[in-house]
């Protein structure tokens, strides 16, 4: 039994991971906006963790053998739970995101073509740390969102107050109405209407995982292991749009349809036209065993055609 806080954690795969954690037999602490309350028998902590001041207070005198990070999101955070949490707790878990390796929001070593990125393709160690950007704009935090996760792994890094691992996730899907993004229900509304989907001339694959097993992964990067530094999160398998829209097709009776966006058009959420993949091997090797995506996605695409329009 670990003494485990969770911040943020109160929908989707981070209100599983509590749920799963609780059931574990940890005692869990849940710090949150008070936005929802956490799952019956964690102890439910109100503060906004932007609020330096009210997080100590609330936090009180309380320590913690691992804290899981859900949504630290920029260097300002990071630096910011540094401090609070230095001398609280001996582990420090953040989710971070496949996004970090996106090379059109930075400067990254070049890669062979067709190969799926490790963990060292960005090395949080040597990264340069701008906390007097603006990252209190909630307009330039989502357009630098990659750049905040590669910064706050950074800052985590290097201020060595505890052991630190980040989790960098792939596209997550699953869970129905659950699946707060709506990128899955953007296909499945699109195909069950028989409507053309803009597409890249042409289409590269990229990673996915269930949000069952990314809340497992968390729980065990949390309590079962000691590893630290980055960890890619992903199922077994390259899919790309076409394979997503033909699952939705096959699941819903509806009719895959793409049509090759004009220059500049947008397309779809994950629609790219660049290998957009990374290795899990890493987290194989350390001894977490992953599922395969075509395994889980028919069951993923029926929730989502049978969750109510939102």
């Amino acid at each position: 039994m670990q003494r485990i806080c969770v911040i943020g954690g109160s929908r989707y795969f981070g209100k599983l991971l509590v749920q799963r954690l609780l059931e574990s037999g940890h005692l869990v602490t849940v710090v949150n906006r008070g936005s929802a309350p956490p799952p019956p028998g964690a102890e439910h902590l109100v503060a906004d963790r932007d609020d330096e001041a009210a997080l100590t207070a609330v936090l009180g005198d309380r320590t913690f053998d691992v804290v899981v990070d859900q949504v630290c999101y920029t260097p300002v955070q990071a630096a910011s739970a540094v401090r609070v949490f230095g001398g609280r707790t001996a582990r420090y878990v953040m989710t971070s995101t496949i996004e970090v390796y996106d090379p059109a929001t930075a400067a990254l070593p070049p890669v062979a073509p067709g190969v799926p990125v490790a963990e060292e393709q960005v090395d949080p160690a040597g990264w340069r740390v701008r906390p007097d950007l603006p990252w209190h704009d909630a307009a330039y935090l989502e357009a630098h969102y990659a750049e905040g996760k590669r910064q706050a792994e950074a800052v985590f890094t290097r201020e060595g107050r505890f052991a630190f691992a980040s989790v960098r996730s792939a596209h997550v899907l699953g869970g129905g109405a659950r699946e707060f993004t709506g990128r899955l229900a953007y296909y499945v509304e699109r195909v069950g209407r028989g409507e053309a989907i803009a597409v890249h001339r042409e289409e590269r694959p990229s990673v996915f995982i269930h949000y069952a097993e990314l809340a497992a992964l968390l729980q065990w990067a949390a309590t079962a292991t000691v590893f630290t530094g980055p960890l890619n999160a992903c199922s077994d398998g390259l899919l790309d749009v076409t394979g997503l829209t033909a699952a939705v097709a096959a699941e819903s009776g509806g009719r895959s349809v793409h049509r090759t966006a004009a220059p500049g058009e947008p397309t779809g959420p994950f629609s790219f036209d660049r290998f957009y993949a990374m290795s899990n091997r890493r987290a194989k090797e350390l001894g977490f065993v992953f599922s395969r995506t075509a395994d889980w996605l028919p069951a993923a695409v029926a929730e989502a055609s049978a969750a109510p329009a939102s």
